[in-house]
């Protein structure tokens, strides 16, 4: 073992300005192992002929899709704004890195692209892995955030990157660091397509299910329908108000809740635009709550405040671990009336894009603090299948939710090993040098 400024060293390990190293790693100027670093410009927005035209040009938000592969951009720029400006065309394969806003942000461009000038490209030399690049890029985001110019905005320039100094293992070890983060991350991404792809699949199902009930696509034709004032459904539902059916919670006056009684209190925070329960509150003393909206338990929540309720967020409170409790003061909360009802049901009709549209147009007070009002949301029409229809559709959408609930879990998963392993990693705390990994 070797000791070097009172720190025990495993061997095989030297100290170096970074910290503990492997000895066979480098420190290096980001600049010795560039063949170029150059920023892009922007080609003035007022000429028209500059745009639209078959050149990708990269802006910062292109970078923070969590995708390290950059192959679209949201702009494009014409060979003549490409002449216009101190924009050049960017070979693939190209270390993309912002400095600006999200310093620090990498990317790598599989086509060629230009770039604004807050993005500085950065072509390496052979010994010098482009992914690797990237990924110790991202690693050391913060330090490099702490060499920023200050100005009005943070930002670092060509200088402070070409000076900016990063371990370096031998090419090879390089390689194979690249391909185990590589790995993860697209395992990250292939999940999120999966999540993508199965909410995209839940806005068309529910679609389908409130027009025509819990019937295959191809049976569609099949389902008798009326003419009501809110479309088409099949003729044997109702179409009934929403107060009809449900009514609004408030405190039963002969319920006596002492001061120091221990309540569950959920605030606006703590309410999901994704989940259907409620899994978190607080637990507070009844004294300590000067104002809140009572709930029962299994009321169906719903945010009443801009910019909350366009967002979704709403909840059923199933798993409260009292019969009642209090929330925020910005949300209304419902039950059923009777039996003939569900209020799983008006959880997904709610969360219908259309329907969350028309009632939040029909929002009300100064700009930024609008509500929803009580009576719009008693008189809103609400489609009202038999009670096992409900079920059905309530279970089936439930089910798509668990699923995306599911990857959900997956990516969050994937995001902390990859935190981890970069980690590790880059300071050589798990080595890859002697693995089987092709590269």
């Amino acid at each position: 073992m070797n000791s070097t400024n009172n720190e025990i060293l495993p061997q095989g390990y030297r100290m170096t300005e970074l910290g503990p190293l492997p000895e066979e790693w480098e420190v290096v100027r980001l600049g010795e192992v560039a063949e170029k670093m150059k920023a892009g410009g922007t080609p003035r927005r007022s000429v028209k002929e500059y745009w639209g035209g078959n050149i990708p040009f990269v802006l910062i938000e292109d970078m923070t899709s969590c995708n390290l592969y950059l192959s679209k951009t949201k702009e494009t720029i014409t060979e003549e704004g490409l002449n216009s400006s101190s924009a050049w065309l960017v070979p693939p394969n190209t270390i993309l890195l912002s400095m600006y806003a999200t310093i620090g942000e990498t990317a790598i461009n599989t086509i060629p692209v230009t770039t604004n000038q807050a993005i500085l490209a950065i072509i390496p030399k052979d010994n010098f892995d482009t992914v690797f690049g990237a990924y110790i890029l991202k690693y050391n985001d913060q330090r490099l955030i702490m060499q920023n110019i200050q100005s009005t905005q943070k930002n670092v320039n060509k200088g402070i990157v070409d000076n900016f100094k990063i371990p370096l293992p031998p090419l090879p070890e390089q390689q194979k660091i690249a391909a185990v983060l590589s790995a993860v991350q697209e395992a990250k991404e292939k999940t999120q397509a999966v999540i993508d792809a199965t909410k995209a699949l839940k806005k068309s199902m529910m679609k389908h299910l409130f027009t025509y009930g819990p019937v295959p696509p191809e049976e569609t034709e099949d389902v008798p329908l009326k003419e009501t004032e809110i479309g088409k459904v099949p003729e044997e539902w109702e179409v009934v108000k929403l107060g009809e059916v449900f009514e609004f919670s408030k405190k039963p006056k002969n319920l006596k809740i002492n001061d120091n009684d221990l309540i569950p209190f959920i605030p606006m925070e703590m309410i999901s635009d994704t989940n259907q329960s409620i899994k978190y509150w607080e637990e507070k003393r009844y004294s300590e709550i000067p104002s809140g909206s009572f709930v029962f338990k299994n009321d169906i929540i719903i945010a009443k405040i801009t910019p909350s309720f366009e967002n979704g967020k709403q909840a059923i409170l199933d798993k409260l671990p009292l019969d009642y409790g209090y929330a925020t003061t910005e949300i209304w909360a419902l039950h059923p009336k009777n039996e003939n009802v569900i209020t799983q049901y008006l959880y997904y009709y709610l969360k219908v894009d259309p329907i969350r549209m028309n009632l939040a147009g029909k929002m009300e007070g100064s700009t930024g603090r609008q509500r929803l009002p009580k009576h719009v949301l008693e008189n809103l029409s609400l489609p009202l299948p038999p009670l096992p229809v409900q079920q059905k559709i309530a279970s089936i959408l439930s089910a798509v939710d668990a699923k995306i609930e599911a990857e959900e879990n997956k990516k969050q998963a994937l995001e902390e090993l990859f935190k981890t392993l970069l980690h590790n990693l880059m300071t050589a705390k798990i080595r890859v040098n002697n693995l089987e990994i092709k590269v």
